[in-house]
């Protein structure tokens, strides 16, 4: 049988965008040590329910660590303490009976709250729709051997592709920067043949989006790769810097 703990939760809770925002506190108890965070949500949402109380808004999907949706800063680190995973595939058993956890949203201009634990990270939709994409014929799926790629730019695109935009790297980022994920769909796309036709097109559109979104600038400190729950590496922004000014160089020139 598994052993069960008692927490006290400090929890963000917010109507709105634009409404202030303010710390709560909950007691949690008798959450099973084997429950993911999410699941010890729903148990304390279930009691606040049962006693007429409004529940925590947080976003959630798949909770298997695909789709990045639940995206909460715990203890002041984006998706909890361990490395590698995201906040579904967190579990109580990472932390201690009566411990404390406060629990937030990403903070950043361009995540703004939608209410208590959700944001929208439309932004980063937008960024993807200004580049993140093929647009030349393809055709029906070839077969394995028809399109020879060098196994290093096959693996680094695979491991760029690895990157479920989460928003964890902006997250943690002083200066809320987006040059981790940007990197990230830019490197995956760039490094295959079917993405080099517009590849300088790609960077230059995917860019000059994050700018307008409102993230900042990256100042190169790599909070962002620790965060990552897929441990994208941030040698993928020094090729897009690399990238984008050869891209801004050729387009003058042009």
């Amino acid at each position: 049988m598994a052993s069960t703990m008692n927490l006290t939760l400090k929890v963000w809770r917010q109507k709105s965008q634009h409404t202030a925002g303010h710390i709560e506190t909950y007691e949690a108890k008798n959450i099973p040590s084997s429950a993911s965070f999410l699941e010890m949500l729903d148990i304390v949402n279930e009691n606040l329910i049962e006693s007429n109380k409004e529940p925590i808004a947080f976003d959630h999907d798949c909770r298997e660590g695909i789709c990045g949706m639940c995206s909460l800063v715990i203890n002041g680190v984006p998706h909890g303490p361990q490395k590698a995973i995201t906040t579904c595939q967190l579990h109580m058993r990472a932390f201690k009976d009566g411990e404390t956890i406060w629990i937030e949203p990403f903070r950043a201009n361009a995540f703004p709250v939608v209410k208590d634990l959700v944001v929208d990270r439309s932004a980063f939709d937008k960024i993807i729709q200004s580049g993140g994409y093929i647009s030349v014929r393809t055709g029906a799926a070839q077969d394995a051997n028809a399109l020879p790629i060098a196994k290093p730019d096959a693996d680094a695109a695979f491991d760029a592709a690895a990157c479920i935009g989460c928003g964890a790297c902006v997250a943690a980022c002083k200066n809320s920067s987006a040059m981790l994920f940007v990197s990230a769909k830019v490197g995956h796309l760039n490094r295959l043949p079917q993405g080099k036709p517009e590849s300088q097109a790609r960077v230059l559109g995917m860019v000059k989006a994050m700018d307008e979104a409102g993230f900042g600038n990256c100042t190169n400190q790599y909070e962002c790769s620790a965060v990552c729950p897929k441990s994208i590496s941030p040698e993928f922004i020094t090729r897009l810097n690399r990238d984008y000014a050869l891209a801004s160089v050729k387009g003058a020139v042009s």
